[in-house]
């Protein structure tokens, strides 16, 4: 007999709940938008503001604003200008497990899937740390698979502990925490949280989250509120483009991380732009229709609705698009990634979360940006 899923939108024993108004009004402004019914007009009047509203936001998203592509990445230079000036911060990623309790089908990390599983000791996080920093790099996003039993909450502190040695930017891309729990890796020294919903639909979401904690869609939906109630500077926003409606996703998106900013004014925003990737035993695994006209699109959007938000292009993506959009809409690029366990300064412990795109070191991705006439930083932020 089939085992009976449980219903996404109930919270599992233990998890906080807060109050839903933000997730009410994004599902049902969502549930409402159509980006079938806009025209041309309605893109150029967008073009023609300093500051969009929400309906202004889906028609730069929706089809008809293809042929405007050009239009909208010249606004958008001028806007990251403006709030970022030639500024392209550096960082990369710290997988320090990969352990999970999670059977999300579109997941090399996912609990079903036949892969090495691995974790850093203390002894050997630091020595990838130092092995980081040799590059000149300041800031750290520090990841784990979705394991409370393999990746607990004070193992983690302790790492962040380590990279505040090392680094003066500390990020953590992690599973959910309750807001005590989101406050005591702050006081551990982590500066930003990224959370990614995957997708915003909730039939949707059911039906990729098979079974463990990430199926429980509000939980995670209020990842980044419960980090800024526990003291965090920041926090990013995300769907894994691909998985659902893009263009639906991409909207549910932006008016989460809208709602957020008008709710906690003093937060640091951030977009991420992640597409679906092929992973081990999943060479197939792609983004279906969202190609890079379409990836480049999301990208304007979000930077004409929130000029001030960071934008991370990640090494999912091509070299060649990557220095295509950085200075354009992307502020921040990683280098140097390794997306398995470790892999720095020492064998990768544990197998990859998905296939990289570009490879570049620090230094390549530096001297590229220098070749493109903007500033690389390597921080923004010291530590005090």
């Amino acid at each position: 007999m089939a085992k009976k899923r449980t219903d996404p939108m109930v919270y599992q024993e233990g998890m906080e709940q807060i109050s839903a108004d933000i997730l009410d009004k994004v599902l049902t402004t969502v549930d409402n938008y159509d980006y079938l019914i806009y025209s041309a007009s309605d893109v150029e009047r967008a073009l023609k503001k300093d500051q969009l509203s929400l309906d202004d936001f889906g028609a730069l998203l929706s089809p008809v604003a293809t042929p405007y592509l050009e239009e909208m990445a010249k606004k958008a230079s001028i806007e990251t200008k403006k709030h970022f000036g030639n500024s392209i911060c550096l960082f990369t990623p710290l997988y320090i497990a990969n352990y999970c309790e999670n059977n999300c089908v579109y997941c090399g990390f996912n609990c079903k899937n036949k892969i090495r599983r691995g974790k850093l000791s203390m002894t050997e996080m630091e020595e990838e740390l130092k092995a980081i920093a040799k590059t000149g790099l300041k800031e750290i996003l520090i990841l784990t698979g979705e394991s409370r039993h393999h990746s607990g909450v004070e193992y983690i502190g302790e790492g962040i502990k380590l990279a505040t040695k090392y680094f003066s930017t500390v990020g953590i891309e992690i599973y959910p925490l309750n807001s005590d729990e989101y406050a005591y890796l702050r006081k551990c020294g982590a500066d930003f949280v990224s959370v990614y919903q995957e997708t915003y639909n909730i039939g949707k979401y059911e039906q990729v989250h098979l079974s463990g904690s990430k199926r429980v869609f509000p939980y995670r939906f209020h990842s980044q509120e419960r980090a800024l109630m526990g003291g965090m500077r920041g926090v990013s926003f995300g769907a894994l483009l691909g998985l659902g409606d893009f263009r639906k996703d991409a909207f549910a998106t932006g008016l989460h991380a809208y709602f957020i900013q008008q709710k906690y004014p003093h937060a640091e925003i951030g977009f991420s732009t992640p597409r679906l990737r092929p992973f081990i035993n999943n060479a197939d695994n792609n983004p279906n229709d969202v190609h890079e006209k379409q990836l480049l699109q999301v990208m304007l959007a979000y930077r004409l609705l929130m000029p001030f938000a960071g934008i991370t292009i990640s090494t999912r993506e091509r070299a060649g698009f990557r220095d295509h959009v950085i200075g354009m809409v992307a502020t921040k690029i990683s280098a140097g990634v390794s997306v398995g366990v470790g892999g720095h300064e020492q064998d990768e412990k544990g197998d990859e979360q998905f296939e990289i795109s570009d490879p570049r070191s620090v230094a390549e991705v530096h001297q590229m940006i220098v070749n493109r006439r903007l500033q690389p930083v390597y921080t923004d932020y010291i530590r005090v």
